[in-house]
Order: C-alpha cells, then structure tokens, then sequence
C-alpha cells in the first residue's frame, strides 16, 4: 500500500508518483476531500494507486527521457552546423540539401518525441481509468469526478508546471484548441464516455 498524504491545496486535484510500487506515493489536495463523495473519492483514488500498479511512473520516465535524448541529438545537430558541419555536407551533397534536411531534421525531430510523449501519458490515463473503475468496482464515481475535477480546475487553476503536469489526474494546465494536441491528458468528455461505456457493457 503506497503512502498517502493530503497537500494544503484549495484546487481539487490528486497524483501518484513513485519509481515501483514498493517506492510509491498518492497525494491528494484538501479541496478534493471538501468536494468529492465518497464514491466519487474512491474512484479517484483508484484511479491513482491503478497509475501505481500499471508503473505508470516508470513508463513516463522512459519516454521523457527517451524524447529528451532525441532533443538533446537534435541541439547537437544544430550547434554541428552552426560550425562548420552544415558547409561541408553542403559541398559534399552539391546543394542545399544536406542542409535543408538537417534543418528539418533540427526542427521537426525534438517536436516528434514531445508528441510521442503526450501520446504515451494520455494513453496511461485512459488506462488508468478502465484499471481504476475495476478496481473501484463500478465506474460512475471516477466519471462523476473527472466532470467535478474539471469544473473546478478552470474555476481555480492549480499553480503547476509543464514538467508535474503529466502527474495530476487532470491537467492543471488549461488550455484548448491547437494547445490541446501538446496536453498530457486526453479530454475529459472522452474519458467519462469511456466509463459510461463501460458502465453500460456491465450493466447488459
């Protein structure tokens, strides 16, 4: 059973972060506690000890350092033409090329691994909550939730970075449209229809 600890935060919201299940934590805000049923606590709180099973937290270690490691290849390509490399295989290809590929290359890679990253953590949420209504035993009270967590979260945005993001079991980060594609959190709408879908298979 991983620790459980309560942070001094008005904003409803809940997280679990851990290498393995034997180093694992959950947290959830005050505010949550004052807004939630008990049902729908416990779905939340399913939903995050499902992220500690899973080993969610190792996953997403992988892939941001995996999508890092591109990046940081990618800074190395830049500073190589910047100094002398883009010239030589300009000269060597007879054009502009070697450089226009490597520009692309600057460019579009480092954008690539950040998508292939928020794909994989909106991936592990929607699992997450499929896992988390299992284990809750019915998924209304994680679906009630999210639309709750939702609510509240653009009523009183949470202060959070980019990087503990990706923790919280609904983005504290608003943002929508074009900003929606770089979220580390699927839609909300889309994740309580998933459950009422699930909800609707149990009950045939």
């Amino acid at each position: 059973m991983p620790k459980v600890y309560i942070m001094p935060e008005e904003t409803p919201n809940a997280f679990a972060t851990g290498r393995n299940p034997q180093h694992a934590a959950v947290a959830v805000t005050e505010g949550i506690l004052r807004v939630m049923s008990e049902e729908e606590l416990e779905g939340v709180l399913a939903h995050e000890l499902s992220h500690v099973q899973n080993r969610d937290t190792l996953i997403m270690a992988i892939a941001a350092t995996l999508a890092g490691a591109i990046t940081y290849m990618a800074h190395m390509a830049q500073w190589a033409m910047i100094f002398g490399g883009g010239r030589r295989d300009n000269d060597e290809e007879g054009g502009s090329g070697g450089v226009l590929g490597g520009i692309l290359m600057i460019v579009l890679a480092p954008l690539a691994a950040t998508l292939i990253q928020l794909a994989v953590s909106r991936s592990r949420e929607f699992q997450a909550d499929a896992s988390g209504a299992k284990m809750a035993g019915q998924p209304w009270g994680l679906a009630k939730a999210l639309e709750k967590l939702e609510m509240a979260s653009k009523m009183a945005p949470m202060p959070a970075t980019p990087a503990t993001a990706h923790l919280f079991i609904v983005n504290p980060l608003s943002g929508g449209g074009f900003a929606s594609l770089f979220s580390t959190h699927p839609p909300i709408a889309e994740r309580v229809a998933r459950l009422r879908a699930m909800a609707s298979s149990r009950a045939r």
